[in-house]
């Protein structure tokens, strides 16, 4: 999982969603994307165990200005954020499990 973004933060109006009271893992997908089912999965298990952490997932199709925005070049793409929102991380393709979990020790 690569660094952030400048500092670059998202919010609930970004998102569609609320961030988690810890941080939000924020899941680019596409409908045909194999690899992007694996990885709702893994990123649905890793907030399940971690308390205040929430995963939400957006459709990039439906959500090309924030896409642009934020330079998504491939599904799946996987944005860690920290408890105000700022983008800690990110990871293109389909994460391991314990990746997730050690980019979370940043962001909390």
């Amino acid at each position: 999982m690569r660094g952030n973004d400048g500092g670059k933060r998202l919010g609930a109006a970004e998102l569609g969603a609320e961030l988690g009271e810890r941080a939000t893992l924020v899941q680019f997908s596409s409908a045909f994307c194999q690899p992007c089912r694996a990885t709702r999965r893994t990123l649905a298990d890793v907030a399940g165990m971690v308390d205040g952490v929430s995963h939400v997932e957006l459709d990039a199709e439906e959500r090309l200005e924030l896409v642009r925005e934020l330079g998504i070049l491939r599904t799946p793409t996987v944005l860690v954020l920290d408890a105000g929102g700022r983008i800690v991380r990110r990871a293109a393709g389909r994460p391991r499990k314990a990746d997730v979990i050690a980019a979370l020790g940043e962001a909390v």
